[in-house]
């Protein structure tokens, strides 16, 4: 006998026809019909524990695969849990679908007071987190609904977007026939001819051009065309911690990712044409905006209320591959050379100095231990290795110091939120297959602990590294810095090892020398493995000395 389709099918069947392999989330009791429906699919799910590190999970299996992530969320509690992972995904532009449940349609508008998860507009608290929410009345609008919010999550500025449908709508027979195909196009947004082309003319007078290369390239796919400008502008380019890996880490114009450190901001600053691309140049990326630019500024980015939002600037609303190649194009055809002079140095030699000063600076503080742990844990890491960092000391450090080489950074830097490593790297290991590191402290790894059950039942490849200092290392340097002593910093933990190993994942503790060889041998196993270190670790000191 078969079954009557209903309106869950008609959700699985557009996200099947777009494209989709796997979902994130969690049943709930107005989404029933949405799961009965997922079990006549191929869609392969992975339920989380808790909401939030679902939200998490689908940001990184779309981070770790380029495709757009899948949430399933219930109505109320559920829906809200995940809010503060969407709110990473929101920030960092990552594309995803929510696809949340609501209650029946009666009780919409708070009509009917009392219903089990009623909220009085449950997607109106998705709105500070999602660029998009639609509410579907009628089973026959959902593929139209679910592929209109896919096309909006794809199109830049990406993100996540969020659909929600009512019980009764879930469950309602259909007489429609099963969707077969769903086409999601981005809209393309290009630079503007006259921007670009003022651009050409401030570089081609420029002599001392510099690049700020920020998430947006990564995202973009833009790196060749990202070492072409900087190439042919004979400029230095700084990474931010969202666009590690979009430039050559050992590329003679490299500046790296040291965005936290004033010798950099000075060459940033000393630039008489600062083009700054797939970056708000925010808190971080402008050093604590400490960062004030002398010369003129060229900004170009997918979202048009980041353009120019702290900084003047000649803004240009353009996805990062599409503007650099327009550029690319238009330096070419202009007959472009490069003139540049640094005060008589050649921007390579500016980028060698600056280096060298950096490097002096650390030597000149006691981070042996820290520059010594950062190192033997980038020796491990295989080259392609994607990697996930919580918001913790050691990421800290990775912004400014980790070479990414083949493989892909991932942080939460975008909202700054706690608990992002761990779940986002099971979505990056499933989503890809192969191994991934995840590193948290130990009081951003409780707020993902659960989902070491999540990396089990999926066999998902993922090496956890908890560096384990006692408190919220972070917030501890902070208060100490600030006011002379840490208050609520210092936490009770379990522990992990024999935690980790309640759950049927293999778990060690080591000691910070011997992080290299554990992570060596853990990168060698098969499913999920924990490392525990407890170490205390210090943050540099990011101003002259």
């Amino acid at each position: 006998m078969t079954a009557q389709r209903n309106g869950g099918d008609l959700v699985i069947e557009t996200l099947e026809a777009l494209g989709a392999k796997t979902v994130f989330g969690i049943p709930g009791q107005h989404a029933l019909g949405l799961f009965d429906a997922l079990s006549r699919s191929d869609l392969h799910f992975v339920s989380s524990r808790v909401e939030n590190n679902s939200a998490f999970a689908a940001d990184g299996y779309s981070r770790a695969t380029g495709e757009v992530g899948v949430l399933f969320l219930s109505t109320g509690p559920g829906a809200l849990t995940s809010l503060a992972g969407l709110q990473e995904a929101y920030a960092t532009g990552v594309p995803m679908v929510v696809v949340a449940s609501q209650i029946p349609l009666d009780g919409l508008g708070a009509r009917r007071k009392g219903m089990l998860h009623q909220l009085d507009d449950q997607k109106a608290s998705a709105a500070n987190v999602t660029k998009f929410q639609q509410t579907v009345h009628h089973a026959s609008g959902i593929p139209s609904a679910i592929q209109d919010a896919w096309a909006k999550a794809i199109t830049v500025p990406m993100g996540p977007v969020w659909v929600e449908v009512p019980q009764d709508v879930l469950l309602a027979p259909v007489m429609v026939p099963p969707v077969r195909d769903a086409l999601a196009e981005a809209y393309d947004h290009p630079p503007r001819v006259e921007l670009v082309e003022e651009a050409v003319r401030w570089l081609s007078e420029a002599k001392r051009p510099a690049i700020v290369a920020g998430g947006g390239v990564r995202r973009a796919g833009a790196q060749a065309a990202l070492l072409k400008a900087a190439e042919t502008l004979d400029a230095p380019v700084l990474c931010t911690p969202g666009g590690n890996g979009a430039f050559g880490w050992d590329h003679e114009l490299s500046l790296q990712s040291w965005v936290e450190d004033r010798y950099v901001s000075e060459v940033l600053e000393d630039a008489d044409v600062l083009v700054v691309i797939g970056s708000s140049l925010g808190e971080v990326s402008s050093n604590y905006f400490s960062l004030a630019p002398c010369g003129r500024m060229i900004q170009i980015d997918a979202e048009p209320r980041v353009l120019e939002s702290n900084t003047p600037a000649l803004g240009i609303r353009a996805d990062a591959k599409a503007a650099l190649e327009f550029l690319n194009d238009q330096l070419a055809a202009s007959g472009f050379a490069s003139q540049a002079d640094w005060h008589g140095s050649t921007p390579q030699q500016v980028v060698v100095q600056t280096l060298a000063k950096v490097q002096a600076r650390l030597d000149g503080q006691d981070l042996a231990k820290e520059r010594a742990f950062m190192a033997d844990i980038r020796a491990a890491v295989p080259d392609d290795m994607q990697t996930f960092w919580d918001m913790t000391i050691a990421a800290y450090w990775g912004w400014s110091c980790w070479d990414a080489r083949t493989g892909e950074f991932h942080s939460a830097q975008g909202a700054g939120g706690l608990g992002f490593g761990f779940p986002s790297a099971i979505g990056g290991a499933i989503g890809t297959g192969k191994r991934v590191l995840a590193v948290s402290g130990d009081g951003s790894s409780m707020y993902s602990i659960a989902e070491l059950a999540t990396a089990k039942q999926h066999n998902a490849p993922v090496t956890w590294l908890i560096v384990d200092d006692g408190g919220y290392g972070i917030l501890r340097e902070y208060m100490e810095g600030a006011f002379g002593k840490a208050t609520a910093t210092e936490l009770a933990r379990p522990d992990f090892v024999a935690l980790a190993q309640s759950f049927g994942v293999p778990a060690r503790a080591v000691a910070p020398e011997g992080i290299k060889d554990a992570l060596a041998e853990a990168f060698e196993a098969e499913g999920p493995n924990v490392i525990v270190v407890q170490t205390l670790l210090k943050m540099f000191a990011p101003t002259h000395l």
